[in-house]
């Protein structure tokens, strides 16, 4: 029987050694078909680099040899498994030898395009972009290659006179988001090469400014190893990372940092988008205000959180953190998506207010907006090209649409008092322009009148909105010939109200008055809003500066302008008595003109008219003929349109104030005795007067009201034109007293009937309304003519006789 020798192989072990001989020599063999592929591909590049292609097809080329030779050697087998197939210490070393060729290989080429054009270091950022998609065990060894290259740029920029590298932005964020890896190896590399990026982007920054470029002038400083260097600020620490970026590299390229991390948010990888989430808010925290292309980043963002597929409050938190540094560029492309703003825009608004710091920025910045008139051609309104290709400009109507979103937030409380008068002034613009554009614009044209109301209730005045509300007058506002008489009823409602914006709100207007608004009819709305203003609030005289505003108005090369504030100035007669008798009389020759053209509008004449009424019965008796002549004529266009028969007794023949006064309130009981309560308010403004000649006839008016719709006046009403009349019974003038005593005791009587018992009032109210009595002649008042009381007036017409 034989025995088998120990030594001699079965043939098992013959057969698996020659499965593992083929098994090896095929691993050999893909070793150097990537080591004679990658010589292959360095000769094509280095081919390329010294031809005379165009740069962009160049680097569009050599990219894609990079790529391929990436793809090589990815999927190499590791240098551990190459080692465990060997059979010798020879074939070990020859392995090893093969393999550092075809990765030093690798490393030259990338060494030789960056030594040509640092342009070229947006490779290694490809690079990384390509290691993500693959785990394989080779994302250490390409990391050590990315910072050899990075340590051989280092080099050549020493010695560089200019330094332009545009990509290091972008390499800057793929390498931050790795110094988070799971991996420590990982983590390593990419601080080390987080280290010399940034000593790169710092030698571009000293020659940029032209300082010394030696290694000594820079904080960063490399060691001869990358073994007795470990950068460990960078090492899992966002917040070093994100300063350090923002203090280093050029705003274009933080900016190119910040919107590639803005971009990883939308990664389908967690860690990923959660780790850019993190860096990004930290760089904007500390560097907000170095990022450019802002309008793109705002864009970028809507765009994003339109499609659900992003980090949401991440976002909105960039949008928060741009505001505060960049507040114009933010709120002009807000303002710059179709109207009406849908919820995301709206959540983007929400985000840009909740800073208190920079919401006089955004409010200055909608203002600025809102100087614009909605569906005019784009112009200078904007400073620069707007970011969409809408040549209408609508941003107006979505700037109006916004405040009604920015002015309610807490954080806005103090702006929004800061800038009240510019806000309602504008608003007020803009609610015009609407209603101009109504058919157009359709519902989008309320937007104006909203954010009006919303500012009326953020300021304290809610009880304003609320009785312009019951007086139906939103929805009467936007009707074109109503909006003129809005602009005087807001006015009036705020000065009713005592609203406490008053003195800026009058500085503002008369700013604007002086500077003069870009459109005639802005002119003509800050005319009639400070006009109202000033007839409510003041008293004669008025002051100066507001005259000399008039006269500019009136002499204004727009004739809707200069019509326009002679007629206010009729209203405000009883508190202008000072200006130049020419104008007086001219604006009251307007209104009754006015008048005339006004007869086919029949539902609004007569308001008109009978708002007007009064002081052009009370200057009839001017001391300066022009005007007295003046209110007779238009006295006739006015009685005439009521259908009253008192132009008869206007003619000089016939003329007698009292009687005058007398055929009116007899008109008024019989056709319009609910304007009785009004005009007798209006005439109370007079009796203040300095002129001796209106007081008297004031005191006249005064009492054929009270006689004729004294039942109207409440008690306290009746107190309070006691006192004022009473008053008058101390008056120098011996006919004013004498006229005082007779009203008076008319409204004494009134007085003593409220006392009676209330079943004996309602009785005599009701019969009023049923018993109409005529009133008699009270005073057997004759005029003096030409009378001159005071020193006061007499200079007044010697100055009306001068023009």
């Amino acid at each position: 029987m034989l025995t088998r020798n120990p030594k001699t192989k079965s043939s098992l072990q013959i057969l698996q050694d020659s499965v593992k001989w083929h098994h090896m020599a095929h691993k050999v063999s893909s070793l150097l078909d990537v080591y004679s592929g990658l010589l292959s591909n360095e000769s094509m590049i280095l081919a390329v680099n010294s031809s005379f292609v165009d740069p962009f097809l160049q680097f569009e080329s050599q990219l894609k040899i990079i790529e391929s030779s990436f793809g090589m050697l990815v999927v190499m087998p590791s240098l551990d498994k190459v080692k465990e197939m060997g059979t010798s210490y020879e074939y070990i070393e020859d392995m090893k030898n093969l393999y550092h060729n075809i990765l030093n290989t690798y490393e030259n080429i990338l060494t030789s395009l960056v030594s040509k054009d640092l342009y070229k270091l947006q490779i290694l950022k490809e690079m990384l972009v390509w290691m993500r998609k693959d785990s394989s065990y080779m994302q250490e060894r390409i990391m050590v290659i990315i910072n050899k290259v990075l340590r051989f740029t280092v080099t050549k920029v020493r010695k560089y006179i200019s330094v332009d590298a545009p990509c290091l932005g972008l390499l800057a964020a793929e390498l931050s988001l790795l110094c988070s890896h799971e991996d420590p190896s990982i983590v390593k590399q990419a601080s080390l090469g987080m280290c010399h990026l940034l000593y790169i982007a710092r030698c571009q920054n000293d020659i940029g400014t032209n300082k010394p470029t030696n290694s000594k002038s820079h904080s960063l400083q490399f060691p001869s190893s990358d073994v007795e260097f470990l950068p460990k600020e960078f090492q899992q620490d966002e917040s070093k990372i994100a300063q350090r970026v923002g203090q280093t590299l050029l705003p274009p390229l933080l900016t190119d940092f910040v919107w590639s991390l803005l971009m990883k948010l939308s990664s389908p990888d967690d860690k990923i988008a959660s780790d850019a989430a993190s860096i990004l808010i930290f760089t904007l925290e500390f560097h907000a205000e170095k990022v450019t292309m802002v309008s793109k980043i705002v864009d970028a963002i809507y765009r994003q959180l339109c499609d659900n597929n992003c980090m949401k409050d991440v976002m909105l938190q960039v949008i928060t953190l741009l505001t505060c540094t960049s507040p114009k560029k933010v709120i002009f492309q807000l303002m710059d998506y179709p109207v009406p703003a849908d919820d995301t825009l709206i959540q983007m608004w929400q985000a840009a207010g909740s800073q208190a710091s920079v919401a006089p920025h955004v409010l200055k910045t909608i203002l600025l907006i809102l100087k614009g008139k909605p569906g005019e051609m784009e112009d200078t309104v904007t400073e620069g090209k707007r970011f969409s290709l809408d040549t209408t400009n609508l941003m107006p109507l979505a700037a109006c649409q916004a405040l009604c979103t920015f002015l309610p937030l807490g954080s806005y409380r103090k702006a929004v008092a800061q800038y009240f008068p510019q806000l309602l002034t504008t608003l007020m613009f803009q609610v015009f322009y609407n209603s101009e554009l109504k058919p157009i614009l359709k519902d989008r044209a309320l937007y104006a009148q909203d954010a009006l109301r919303v500012l009326l209730n953020c300021s304290g005045l809610r009880q304003v909105d609320i009785t312009l509300m019951k007086e139906n007058f939103w929805d009467q506002l936007s009707e074109d010939l109503c909006y003129y008489h809005g602009v005087c009823f807001i006015a009036k409602t705020l000065s009713e109200y005592n609203f406490p914006q008053f003195p800026e709100t009058l500085s503002y207007l008369y700013k604007v008055s002086v500077e003069g608004p870009r459109r005639s009819e802005d002119t003509v709305i800050v005319l009639l809003f400070l006009t109202e203003l000033l007839n409510n609030y003041f008293k004669d005289p008025l002051p100066e500066e507001f005259l000399v505003l008039f006269i500019n108005w009136i002499k204004d090369s727009n004739p809707v302008v200069s019509r326009l504030i002679l007629h206010r100035i009729v209203h405000m007669l009883p508190i202008i008595n000072k200006i130049n008798g020419g104008i007086r009389s001219m604006a009251i020759r307007h209104f009754g003109q006015l008048v005339r053209d006004m007869r086919q509008y029949t539902w609004m004449v007569n308001d008109v008219v009978l708002e007007g009424l009064v002081p052009l019965i009370l200057f009839l008796e001017d001391d300066d003929k022009r005007v007295a002549e003046a209110c007779k004529y238009t006295l006739k266009i006015c009685t005439s349109q009521l259908k009253w028969s008192t132009s008869r007794l206007l003619k000089d023949e016939n003329y007698s104030f009292e009687m005058v006064v007398l055929n009116i309130c007899n008109n008024l009981i019989t056709s319009h005795r609910n304007y009785i309560t009004d005009l007798t308010s209006d005439t109370l403004r007079f009796l203040w007067s300095p002129r001796t000649y209106l007081k008297r006839a004031s005191v006249i008016l005064i009492g054929y009201l009270a006689k004729s719709g004294g039942h109207l006046l409440l008690r306290d009403e009746i107190r309070v034109m006691l006192d004022v009349i009473g008053r008058l019974l101390r008056d120098e003038d011996p006919m004013i007293k004498q006229l005082a005593e007779i009203t008076y005791d008319i409204f004494k009587k009134k007085a003593h009937k409220l006392t009676s018992a209330p079943l004996k009032q309602n009785f005599q109210k009701l019969l009023k309304l049923f018993y109409i009595k005529k009133l008699k002649p009270l005073y057997n008042y004759n005029s003096p003519n030409g009378q001159i009381d005071s020193p006061t007036d007499s200079k007044d017409i010697k100055n009306d006789k001068a023009l």
